[in-house]
């Protein structure tokens, strides 16, 4: 034969040449036509993620258990960002994590290595996930470098820490974002978007409640100056934060009482189990519990005058799952509103790069971690009293916080 093209072999089907099959590209990514029929749920959109040139580069600082059993794992699923360096105390850990990323050497760093890290223009953002005590530090040190700040919960152990580090990130222009990953998360959200609809009427009471339980006395998390706390800041934040994120509303009351068992020593600086009661000037009242020394158990459940809003395992890295009890007729109904799971921490990953690339205020910016900071020492103070603490609205936020918050995370696809 000649210099054409060569026939295909005997058998051969034909290549698919129909839209439905090869799709088209759309807005830089490639859409398919929905091929299902009217009785199935149309298909999720196919993956669009950027090139990883054009992704945001992070520098995971700390690597613990979170780090290395879910963060850095959660880069494999994000679209917007890659790994591009981490930072530790421990020099071999570093070296041996920064080969199994695939990272050159140049891009492990120790905990002295700001000025180097604000060299490398490889890495735009940070990801703080070092022990609370040492939020405050770690992020002026970023924000002095010059790189875009996303750091774990709870944001700091005071709230006076908070503002310098919303201080320190807004003078050197950079953002700063809290890692609340259950903001991000489908399920969450799904509540959130049911309770301001309005669907089953208006929430009047949530019980929320996140409970573990804890060994390993020398642990940092049961040592007040790291932790700042007990189950309330690492566990009961999220009943708190959740709680306000569903209402959007900030609350004006708050009693409490915390507790630990007298015989146990691991409970010597921090508490073991917090319990609070959260008033909203709307007249919802939310029931909020943590501690650690029960089974693990995560809920999350609205109740209005026509609905139960029940999310299990509302507050963990997966299995959530989303049920409503209401009326149906002259028969009470279950159902279950069926999502996609989603990695969490590839969804708060990828909401501060695109906030970053497209100069977006964060959903969860850092005066959304003061605010719970302010309320968790509230908490504290109507514990220790035994009287209810009145609480006044944040600073600059008018009706709600609602106001300062960006934009709503993109639907995964």
């Amino acid at each position: 034969m000649g210099g054409g093209a060569q026939a295909a072999p005997a058998g051969t089907p034909p290549a698919p040449s129909v839209p439905a099959d090869t799709g088209a590209v759309q807005g830089g990514r490639v859409m398919f036509p929905n091929w299902r029929g009217a009785g199935d749920r149309p298909p999720a959109p196919s993956p669009a993620p950027q090139p990883p040139g054009q992704r945001v580069g992070y520098c995971v600082v700390g690597l613990g258990r979170l780090s290395l059993d879910e963060i850095l794992p959660a880069f494999g699923e994000a679209k917007r960002a890659r790994l591009a360096a981490v930072m530790s105390g421990s020099p071999d850990k570093a070296k041996l994590v920064a080969r199994q990323y695939g990272l050159p050497d140049d891009a492990v760093y120790g905990y002295d290595g700001w000025d180097r890290l604000k060299a490398n223009p490889n890495v735009q953002a940070v990801y703080i996930v070092t022990p609370n005590g040492v939020h405050r530090d770690n992020v002026v040190a970023a924000a002095a470098a010059g790189k875009q700040v996303l750091c774990e919960k709870p944001m700091a152990v005071s709230s006076d820490e908070c503002r310098e580090m919303i201080a320190a990130c807004a003078k050197a222009g950079v953002k700063l974002m809290i890692a609340y990953r259950c903001q991000y998360e489908p399920h969450n959200r799904a509540v959130i978007k049911l309770a301001r609809s309005g669907e089953f009427g208006r929430p009047r009471l949530i019980q929320a409640f996140n409970g573990q339980t804890t060994g390993l006395p020398e642990q940092w998390r049961l040592r007040k100056a790291l932790a700042g706390g007990g189950s309330l800041p690492d566990i009961g934040l999220y009943c708190l934060n959740t709680t306000r994120a569903v209402l959007g509303e900030e609350p004006n009351l708050i009693q409490a009482q915390i507790h630990s068992p007298p015989d146990d020593l691991k409970y010597r600086e921090v508490e073991e189990t917090a319990s609070f009661t959260l008033h909203f000037p709307s007249g919802v009242i939310a029931q909020c519990l943590s501690s650690y020394g029960v089974y693990e158990a995560r809920s999350l459940t609205l109740h209005t005058g026509t609905a139960a809003i029940d999310l299990q395992n509302a507050f963990a890295y997966q299995g959530q799952r989303l049920i409503i009890g209401h009326r149906d007729g002259k028969n009470a109904a279950r159902d279950e509103k069926v999502l996609s799971p989603k990695n969490q921490f590839a969804l708060e990953l990828d909401h501060f790069a695109r906030c970053i690339q497209e100069d977006l205020r964060p959903r969860t910016p850092g005066e959304e971690g003061l605010q719970d900071q302010v309320l968790m020492e509230a908490i504290y103070e109507a514990a220790r009293t035994g009287a209810p603490v009145k609480v006044g609205p944040p600073p600059g936020a008018g009706s709600g916080l609602d106001v300062t918050r960006g934009p709503e995370p993109e639907e995964p696809g």
